[in-house]
């Protein structure tokens, strides 16, 4: 989607901190961390939310929360946790229309979430 800022990051075209890159996903840190780890995961795929995710995805779905893993072992956030979330909607805080889960940790967390 042309005009998708996360759809330009995947593509080279906006610089970002990269953790993590595959041929499907892309995993760099978030610009306003909300936690000493904050690391945005996203499928290159554009894909506007969790709703508009289909069976098809199953597999992308799959290494999205693969990369998670991944990134919480690399900050050692396995051990003392961490908080994987998604926004669907405007009202649910989502600011960027393409599927994007934010991993964070490595501070205690509250529920419920804001």
């Amino acid at each position: 989607m042309s005009d998708c800022i996360f759809c330009k990051i995947a593509a080279g075209q906006i610089p970002s901190d990269k953790i993590l890159e595959t041929d499907d996903l892309l995993a760099f840190r978030d610009i306003n961390p909300q936690a000493p780890v904050h690391v945005l995961i996203i499928p290159k795929k554009h894909i506007a939310s969790a709703m508009d995710l289909a069976a098809s995805d199953a597999g992308l779905l799959a290494k999205l929360l693969e990369g998670a893993q991944q990134i919480a072992r690399q900050h050692r956030l396995d051990a003392t946790g961490f908080r994987l979330v998604t926004n669907h909607g405007a009202q649910a805080g989502q600011s960027v229309f393409h599927l994007h889960f934010h991993l964070l940790g490595g501070r205690s967390m509250r529920w419920p979430p804001g």
